[in-house]
């Protein structure tokens, strides 16, 4: 018994012995210099549709987002935080403002991403007249999109930048287009012959086109993954884009997702006018 508790009791002053060293240690450290600040980290915002939410690859939390979008994959690089990650499955340029996705941005945002404009045009209408419809209604409803895309999405779009622009007056906007869906050179996928994907596809370039423009004209940047997913469609053996009877059809697979990171992440090692706006909080 005795034993035991000289056993303890030196046990607990070697402890307290230790202790006192730990204290003595730190109390010397605190003479050094203090450790060199960590940079300044940019407050990051990303708003969108689908594209942006990381809808496709599952689990989701709220609006269909994914810890496979890339504002989560990009979070903690370049000193990145991903600040407000707010970006919806479904969303279009008139519900990205309704749903109140600007309400992340604010004077402290120093990068904001967005995705968006593929659902304003009725984009999935068109690709599903193609799989399972008429040639005849594949046709138009590519020219319906085209339509659209030529007459309604450029005002939309420009609406939407400049209030972007009027939340984040400090910010850096980065704006993705969208991939071609089809890789036409493997041939027909369900009821879309190679040339109705490529219909398709002339129809996913005017959509890119027209976001281009509109980026141009609000001061934005525009990322183009065309040429990330080439090769890449949703008929291609290494498909970076969900097939039909995937829950999550037409959008990107995982792969799909690192190729946007990857576009987004080369853009942002190039200045953009110089410098990154930084603000010191």
């Amino acid at each position: 018994m005795t034993r035991t508790v000289r056993t303890v009791r030196s046990a607990v002053l070697a402890a307290i012995g230790a202790l006192a060293l730990v204290g003595s240690a730190a109390g010397t450290a605190s003479a050094a210099p203090p450790p060199p600040a960590p940079p300044p980290s940019v407050v990051y915002d990303a708003l969108g549709d689908s594209y942006a939410s990381g809808y496709g690859v599952p689990p989701y939390g709220e609006c269909g987002r994914s810890a496979s979008a890339y504002a989560v994959q990009l979070d903690g690089r370049h000193r990145l935080r991903l600040d407000d990650f707010v970006a919806c499955a479904g969303a279009t340029t008139l519900t990205l403002v309704a749903g109140g996705q600007l309400a992340a941005l604010d004077a402290e945002t120093d990068l904001v991403t967005l995705t968006v404009g593929g659902n304003d045009v009725s984009w999935s209408t068109a690709v599903n007249a193609c799989l399972v419809g008429t040639d005849a209604q594949c046709t138009a409803g590519v020219a319906f999109v085209g339509s659209r895309i030529a007459d309604e999405l450029p005002a939309l779009l420009d609406s939407l930048y400049a209030q972007v622009a009027g939340a984040a007056p400090h910010a850096r906007v980065v704006v993705t287009g969208y991939p071609r869906l089809f890789s036409p050179e493997h041939g027909a996928y369900l009821g879309a012959s190679p040339a109705e994907q490529r219909a398709l596809n002339g129809a996913a370039d005017a959509l890119d086109e027209t976001i281009a423009a509109a980026a141009e004209r609000a001061g934005f940047e525009f990322v183009d993954v065309r040429a990330q997913f080439r090769g890449h469609g949703a008929n291609a053996p290494r498909a970076w884009i969900l097939g039909a009877t995937d829950p999550g059809a037409f959008h990107p697979t995982a792969d799909g997702y690192r190729a946007y990171t990857a576009a987004v992440h080369a853009a942002l090692r190039h200045p953009h006018r110089g410098c990154w706006h930084h603000h010191h909080h």
